[in-house]
């Protein structure tokens, strides 16, 4: 009886910043398994998150018991379904916030203005306002896509170190889309490194022929998002990319200003 009770204290011991230490712990080896791709061993929990076997034991069962982690054949743990149903549900609830900030994309481009969101090792769109013009480009919400062929994709990934995006192309692969696809890591790895000393991303006919694309991410938001805005090659010129990408950079601001403030609400 004095180890049930000491160990139901402990589960429930508050954390530093006032919460559950057993919900952060949680919460912590969720995002842990994301970022390794979706499934790990036990052993690899306790190396990267440094708490001790039994105590993720204790957590991953629990989380089994809930839905929101399965147990492999091969004993490994993997992400469990019913986190999809809370990843689409905030996905939306993300995109319909970020909607009026991409009106205003719209407005002062004159371009079709998309968010998306980096899930797993994918990119996941969940906002879109197409242009005005008769001739405009369209991915539709929820459309999922590898990362190594969109602006958006290297906007996301220009944060993330280097062997991590490596690891995340062996994964996924390096189809062309397009006869100007980046299609080796190395050649990747050189764009994001523009990425990141220009601050913003270029798909120039990488995904579709005829199409070009401008991203920046939204810094500091709750989870890895950024914003674009896509046209026809012939609009969305080297000339109208100096116009543009301020603008582009402008709005990602304030919308990762107006996230950070609902995250802490």
């Amino acid at each position: 009886m004095p180890t049930s009770s000491a160990s139901t204290t402990d589960s429930a011991k508050p954390s530093a910043a006032g919460g559950v230490q057993s919900l952060e712990r949680a919460f912590d080896l969720l995002e842990r398994m994301a970022d390794a791709g979706g499934e790990v061993g036990l052993s690899e929990l306790s190396a990267a998150s440094g708490l001790p076997l039994p105590t993720i034991h204790r957590l991953m069962r629990t989380l089994v018991a809930c839905g929101y982690v399965r147990q492999q054949a091969n004993r490994r743990y993997a992400l469990g379904p019913r986190l999809i149903r809370l990843g689409e549900s905030a996905s939306r609830l993300l995109g319909t916030w970020a909607r009026p900030y991409l009106a205003r994309l719209v407005e002062e481009t004159g371009e079709t203005a998309n968010m998306a969101l980096l899930d797993g090792d994918e990119i996941v769109y969940v906002a879109q306002v197409p242009s005005k013009h008769s001739m405009r480009m369209f991915t539709e919400v929820g459309r999922r896509v590898l990362p190594h062929s969109t602006g958006v994709g290297k906007a996301l990934l220009a944060g993330v170190p280097d062997d991590e995006v490596r690891a995340l192309l062996a994964r996924t692969g390096m189809p062309a889309a397009t006869e100007k696809t980046i299609t080796t890591p190395d050649g990747f790895l050189a764009a994001l490194a523009e990425v990141r000393r220009t601050g913003y991303a270029v798909d120039d006919n990488e995904q579709e022929i005829g199409v070009r694309c401008l991203a920046v991410s939204v810094p500091d938001s709750p989870t890895a998002a950024a914003i674009s805005i896509s046209g026809p090659a012939g609009r969305v010129t080297e000339a109208a990319t100096d116009k543009i990408v301020p603008v582009l950079q402008q709005i990602a601001d304030e919308l990762s200003a107006a996230l950070v403030s609902q995250n802490q609400a």
